[in-house]
C-alpha cells in the first residue's frame, strides 16, 4: 500500500456555516480497496487509486443539518449528535444547499439525482474515497489493527452506545484525523450499490455502477455488530423511501469536496 503524506486538517474557507464540519485534506494515492474476511461483496481485494479530496473531520450534525436545511429530523436529538433519519436523497439535499450557501456550484442536479464530479461545490463521497479515508494508511481490519475488542476505544457501536448516537468527535481520530468513521451512525455514499460490483470495478476513482435499486452506506452504526463496523464491511438501503420505521436512526452523513475544487478557496 502507498504511504500518503500527511493530512490537512483545515476549517474550509468557503465554509457555509459556523456550525459547518472542518476538513481534512485526503492526499492522494494508492490502497488495497475491500477484504477476504468481510462478505462476498467485498471481493476480490483490489488496488485502487484514489484522487485527492476534502472530507468532513465528522459526521454532519443536527445543528448544521438543521442551519441549512431549518428542520432537524433526528431521533436523537443533540446539537452535537450527528443528525440521523437521514435518508440519501436528503442528504445530497443538505449538500447542494451548503454550496449554495458559500456560494460554491452544486454537485448534485436534484431532478436527475446525477453527480457532477467537476463541481466544486459538496457532495457525498465515492464508496472508494470512503475506504481509504477510513483505512488512512491500514491494511487491516480496522485503521486500529483487528482486534474488534479495541473497537469501543474508537466507535459507538453496540457494544457500548447503550441504544444512542453520541455526539460526534469524542472518540479518538484515525491518522488522517477522521472521527466515527466507525460507528455512531452508517454513512451514505454516492454510489449505487451492486454485490459483484469489485470484479469489474476502475483502478482509478471508481464511482460505481451506473444504475441501482439501492445507495451503499459505510461505517456501521450504534447499533452495529463489531463486523459491520470494519473499514472494508458494506451495506446499502434505498435512497427514498416513506415507511419511518425502516431504521433511519441509523444513517447519517458527511461530505466531501474536489481537491481541485477548493484550492484557493
Amino acid at each position: 500500500m502507498k504511504r500518503c503524506p500527511i493530512v490537512l486538517l483545515l476549517a474550509c474557507a468557503a465554509s457555509a456555516g459556523a456550525a459547518d464540519p472542518p476538513m481534512a485534506l485526503i492526499p492522494a494515492g494508492e490502497f488495497m480497496m475491500g477484504s477476504e474476511g468481510a462478505g462476498a461483496d467485498a471481493r476480490p481485494v483490489h488496488r485502487v487509486y484514489v484522487s485527492a479530496f476534502y472530507m468532513d473531520t465528522r459526521e454532519v450534525t443536527q445543528a448544521s443539518y438543521e442551519e441549512l436545511m431549518g428542520v432537524n429530523i433526528s431521533k436523537f436529538e443533540g446539537d452535537d449528535n450527528p443528525v440521523e433519519q437521514v435518508r440519501w436523497n436528503q442528504a445530497v439535499r443538505y449538500c447542494n444547499a451548503r454550496s449554495r450557501a458559500a456560494k460554491l456550484r452544486p454537485c448534485y442536479d436534484e431532478g436527475t439525482w446525477a453527480c457532477d464530479f467537476s463541481a466544486d461545490g459538496y457532495r457525498l463521497p465515492t464508496e472508494a474515497e470512503w475506504e481509504y479515508a477510513c483505512r488512512a494508511g491500514t491494511r487491516t481490519a480496522y485503521w486500529f489493527g483487528d482486534d474488534p475488542q479495541k473497537l469501543g476505544s474508537f466507535a459507538w457501536f453496540r457494544g457500548n452506545a447503550s441504544k444512542t448516537t453520541h455526539a460526534v468527535a469524542t472518540k479518538p481520530a484515525n491518522p488522517w484525523n477522521l472521527r466515527d468513521m466507525y460507528g455512531n451512525v452508517a454513512e451514505w455514499c454516492n454510489d449505487f450499490y451492486a454485490a459483484d460490483y469489485y470484479q469489474g470495478s476502475p483502478a482509478r476513482d471508481p464511482r460505481g455502477p451506473e444504475r441501482g435499486m439501492k445507495r451503499v452506506i459505510r461505517g456501521g452504526s450504534w447499533n452495529s455488530r463489531p463486523e459491520q463496523c470494519t473499514s472494508a464491511a458494506r451495506a446499502a438501503d434505498a435512497p427514498s423511501l416513506p415507511d419511518v420505521c425502516l431504521g433511519y436512526d441509523v444513517y447519517g452523513f458527511r461530505c466531501v469536496r474536489s481537491a481541485a475544487g477548493a484550492a484557493g478557496k
